[in-house]
């Protein structure tokens, strides 16, 4: 049995071995994927509860021109409204006189850790009995 010296011969060594000139990219993409997923599950647990002592700066405060209001709820339901006591029931019409009917005002809500999470969400949604 003769050699053929035919280079179109389908047992030519030369087109039997030639390097791959395509790059395949479809393991690049899986493993990009898998790291982005891992990066968005990751990162918001990264900025929980980390203490930090934050250096000074230099920059002015802003210039805020109206001061928030802030309603503290303590462990036994009493109310204050800026460190003045409120009630539940009178809650609603002291805000609306300090905001003058101003519904964009900013208010932050602080509670004690020892509460419930149900107690505080009941103040903020029910409406008092005056305006049912």
């Amino acid at each position: 049995m003769a050699l053929s010296n035919n280079p179109f011969s389908n047992r030519s060594q030369r087109g039997r071995y030639r390097p791959m000139s395509e790059i395949n990219v479809t393991p690049f993409v899986d493993v990009m994927l898998v790291l982005l997923v891992v990066f968005m599950v990751s990162a918001p647990l990264l900025t929980i509860g980390v203490p930090l002592d934050l250096p000074r700066g230099s920059a002015p405060a802003l210039n805020e021109t109206e001061e928030p209001i802030t309603l503290s709820i303590q462990p036994d339901g009493t109310l204050f409204l800026n460190d003045q006591p409120t009630t539940p029931e009178t809650v609603l019409a002291d805000m609306e006189a300090m905001t003058a009917g101003n519904f964009d005002a900013k208010v932050f809500l602080r509670g004690d850790r020892t509460l419930l999470y149900g107690d505080v969400m009941r103040l903020v949604t029910e409406q008092p009995e005056s305006s049912r």
